[in-house]
């Protein structure tokens, strides 16, 4: 018998990945079923992070309206927004609680997917979108620090471009000044200026929302062809009907999640946790104020920067990309238990830096 040659290989992973015979109402509505067992809250993780990813995409339209993507104007727009315009505020800190909200319940999804090893195949394609996603909702943060151009906004956006460029120390010769190159094409110009504050506003209004909007298409659709993976070793045997149930009860989950995001946004402004001092607009001419650091999202990668040598972060963060991208092989034989000890080890890394990073750095450094 002979081996299917590399062509018909391929076309039969994606027609094992992608079983379009089911893009019919009767597989995608009528017989589809939820699981229910011990883990079934996870399912709703997802759709919560969908829920604030739309958020994010109307309120940021509502905040186009007023916005000057210029370092002239940039931070008075934001600040005749926030203190003038009607709902101003609300809306501003809507958007900015929902980004927060939205990478929190990314994260939790994500854990929870490789806890219950829900990569496995044929769904290989659903968790290479999902680490894609993840990734662009991080520079989505990134990319809309920026915008506001403050104190804190332009100096943080300067330690990260730095650190790129920081690199390159540790390349080979003949790929030393790549990352130099990187960084000023990301900048535009040598210094962080009207091109960076251009660049940075089409990244995070078009490129990124159009570039996700591909990604969770594809993941949607991964998750419709196949339905909710079997998430536990032992099935109960129980399942509850896509449609209505599981859909009323996604429904439900986003009327509260739309409810505490108001409540909060309504009585706790987002710029509060900082000092005044970091929220002025930026001045090119003055010193880095002290308090400068990233958005809690980026604690994970900012603290291990400030207490590791450098080339030991980026070497870490380097395999863990490529170990991301590799989760079905990498784990394909490995027990949902062991995957749920590993989740819980990330877990509790991501807890414990988040919240007490900055004890931890003055307990090693002294200060």
């Amino acid at each position: 018998m002979s081996r299917p040659s590399l062509m018909q290989s391929i076309g039969d992973f994606f027609t094992d990945r992608f079983p379009t015979t089911k893009l019919n109402w009767n597989d995608l509505v009528v017989k589809k079923t939820v699981p229910e067992h011990r883990m079934s809250w996870a399912y709703y993780l997802g759709g919560l992070a969908l829920f604030f990813f739309v958020v994010q995409v109307i309120t940021g339209l509502l905040l186009l309206l007023y916005y000057e993507p210029t370092v002239s104007d940039a931070h008075a727009s934001v600040q005749y927004l926030t203190d003038y315009v009607p709902n101003g505020a609300l809306i501003r800190n809507m958007h900015a609680w929902s980004a927060s909200f939205m990478i929190f319940f990314v994260l939790c999804h994500f854990l929870t997917t490789m806890a219950m090893k829900a990569f496995a195949r044929p769904r290989e394609i659903t968790w290479l979108a999902g680490v894609i996603m993840l990734f662009t909702v991080f520079t989505f943060g990134f990319t809309g620090y920026l915008l506001p151009w403050s104190q804190i906004s332009v100096n943080a956006t300067k330690v990260v471009l730095q650190s790129i460029e920081q690199v390159g120390q540790y390349l080979p010769a003949a790929l030393a000044g790549l990352p130099t190159t990187i960084r000023y094409a990301i900048q535009g110009e040598p210094g962080i200026g009207q091109a960076t504050l251009s660049r940075f506003f089409a990244i995070h209004v078009l490129v990124l929302p159009l570039a996700l909007a591909l990604v969770l298409g594809v993941h949607l659709l991964s998750i419709q062809l196949h339905g909710m993976s079997q998430g536990v070793d032992r099935t109960t045997g129980r399942s509850m009907r896509f449609f209505p149930t599981y859909l009323m009860k996604d429904l439900r989950a986003w009327t509260v999640a739309l409810l505490a995001l108001y409540l909060v946004a309504l009585t706790v402004p987002f710029d509060s946790f900082l000092p005044f001092t970091l929220l002025q607009p930026f001045n090119s001419l003055g010193s880095t104020p002290l308090g400068i650091k990233p958005e809690w999202y980026f604690y994970p990668v900012y603290y291990p920067m400030e207490l590791l040598p450098f080339w030991v972060v980026m070497l870490g963060m380097g395999a863990l990309t490529v170990g991301l991208l590799l989760v079905p092989w990498l784990f394909r034989g490995a027990r949902r238990r062991t995957l749920a000890a590993l989740s819980g080890l990330a877990a509790l890394y991501l807890v414990v830096i988040i919240l007490f990073g900055h004890q931890i750095y003055v307990l090693v450094k002294g200060g």
